[in-house]
């Protein structure tokens, strides 16, 4: 009841030029318990904003004095704190995109439909602090930004560094997490751009709604449409029932594009007026479903060079693009290799139930001389076969050298022999296939030594600490009457 309480005491001023739509909005909002101000022109709006303070403010794009950017503008030159919702004609994207990158909140395009409009007035209000008193001067000292919830917070601290590169990547997540403009992150494969869409997503006003995460490049193309907008019953064989897809099952919070660059033509056109007009149609479907989502995306690819071939729409581009978060590579930000050395290491222990390796003198040195290619997901891996080889409680440069032996670059590795047919077939998953003839070796020695742990490793050539890694990694089930590790 309290929070319902600080939602209605909202004040929120109304902008248009014509009567009736003013008259429209005004009478949703008093009905939904809003206090509201109208104003009909650029410059009766401005009176406004300087006499009073309001938490959100509503304006139409097109106005007889002006256009709704100088509202935009206006606010964020006097620090103001109002979240602005703009409306624009039917098909302006550009003129939805540019409000956005201004500084709103959120858009609505005419007509507006009045379910979306209260949506949206409900996710500017959320969060918002209620007027402390009537007639709050605009030239009152901007209250600090909201510091992030302990959620929010600990998603930030997953992004492990304090370089100056990472601190503004960091700084600007805080900065674009409470509005509803899309985002779009990139950087390289391995970077860490999922970490950033949950950092955004937890330190948002949705942080309370669902959290959708999708492979764009792992689903098949003849499933695109299903999975995206759902299905109806019957709209295939086998559909016994409604399915709702990941705009449906984000309703109220952020869908995660992942691998967007990898969407096929077709998909892109339909994804895109999905986001325009926030509405979707279910495979079998007659009608569309309004849908209230968050949408930040992400790619390891070039947009405006496959835009440029061809290969990427240039609207759904400028759509996503509204903000950009760009993730710098590892090689770019060396200082911050201890933290992320220290962060990997921790979570490496922890899922192997072993306590924290440290890095011997010199190690940081040499991995930092490493290429690196794959960015923080290679030093992951490296860490983590270090950590199965090592002995004792330090990482040793022997352990990392170990590891790096077996694992040339890409680049530098020799071309893997033609199979002539009838030899054993490629593997399809080499890394499931090593893991699975290395559980068979182990489980072999391990039932011929009794399930004694030290004498298998022994036969080996691995120790007590490395054994026991292998065998929490593999899932490896001793027997009940089990052997001692002496």
């Amino acid at each position: 009841m309290a929070t319902q309480s600080v939602l209605n005491n909202a004040q929120i001023l109304v902008i248009d030029d014509e009567p009736d739509l003013r008259t429209l909005y005004e009478l949703t909002l008093l009905r939904e318990g809003y206090r509201v101000d109208t104003a009909g022109s650029v410059q009766e709006a401005l009176h406004a904003i300087d006499t009073r303070r309001f938490d959100v403010v509503i304006t139409d794009m097109r106005l007889p004095d002006g256009v709704g950017t100088e509202i935009l503008n206006h606010m964020k030159a006097g620090q103001r704190t109002e979240r602005c919702i703009v409306i624009t004609a039917h098909g302006s994207a550009e003129n939805a995109v540019e409000s956005l990158k201004a500084g709103a909140f959120d858009y609505l395009t005419k007509p507006v439909d009045l379910k979306q409009f209260r949506t949206a007035i409900a996710s500017a209000v959320q969060g918002t602090r209620p007027p402390s008193g009537p007639a709050r001067r605009a030239t009152d000292a901007r209250p600090a930004e909201a510091a992030p919830s302990s959620n929010g917070q600990a998603a930030l601290s997953r992004l492990a560094g304090d370089s100056a590169s990472m601190r503004y990547v960091k700084e600007r997540i805080i900065k674009v997490a409470r509005s509803m403009a899309p985002v779009l992150i990139q950087g390289e494969s391995g970077t860490g751009k999922e970490l950033v869409a949950c950092a955004l997503h937890a330190n948002s006003h949705r942080s309370n709604g669902p959290w959708v995460a999708v492979n764009c490049s792992a689903i098949p193309e003849n499933l695109l449409e299903t999975e995206f907008f759902g299905a109806k019953k019957g709209a295939y064989t086998g559909s016994v029932q409604d399915r709702d897809g990941f705009f449906q099952a984000a309703k109220g919070g952020t869908l995660f594009l992942d691998e967007i660059g990898d969407l096929p033509l077709p998909m892109q056109s339909k994804l895109l007026r999905a986001i325009q007009e926030r509405c979707v149609r279910p495979v079998g479907s007659t009608c569309e479903e309004p849908v209230d989502v968050r949408i930040v995306s992400a790619t390891h690819k070039n947009l405006p060079d496959e835009v440029h071939a061809g290969r990427f729409r240039q609207d759904l581009f400028y759509r996503l693009n509204v903000i950009d978060i760009v993730i710098p590579p590892l090689r770019d930000r060396c200082e911050d290799l201890s933290a992320l050395c220290q962060a990997l290491l921790a979570r490496i222990a922890d899922e192997s139930h072993i306590a924290p390796p440290q890095l011997a003198p010199g190690t940081l040195e040499h991995l930092s001389m490493l290429p690196l290619r794959g960015n923080v997901r290679e030093l992951e891996n490296l860490l983590h076969r270090a950590v199965a080889l090592c002995e004792g409680e330090t990482l040793r440069l022997d352990d990392i050298q170990g590891t790096i032996s077996g694992m040339a670059p890409l680049d530098a590795r020799p071309p893997a022999p033609i199979v002539a047919a009838g030899d054993t077939p490629l593997p399809t998953d080499l890394q499931a296939h090593l893991d699975q003839q290395e559980r068979d070796i182990l489980v072999k020695t391990l039932k011929e030594t009794g399930f004694n742990r030290t004498l298998a490793a022994n036969r080996l050539g691995l120790s007590l600490r490395q054994i026991r890694y292998r065998i929490a990694r593999l899932k490896i089930d001793a027997p009940r009457d089990e052997g001692p590790d002496e």
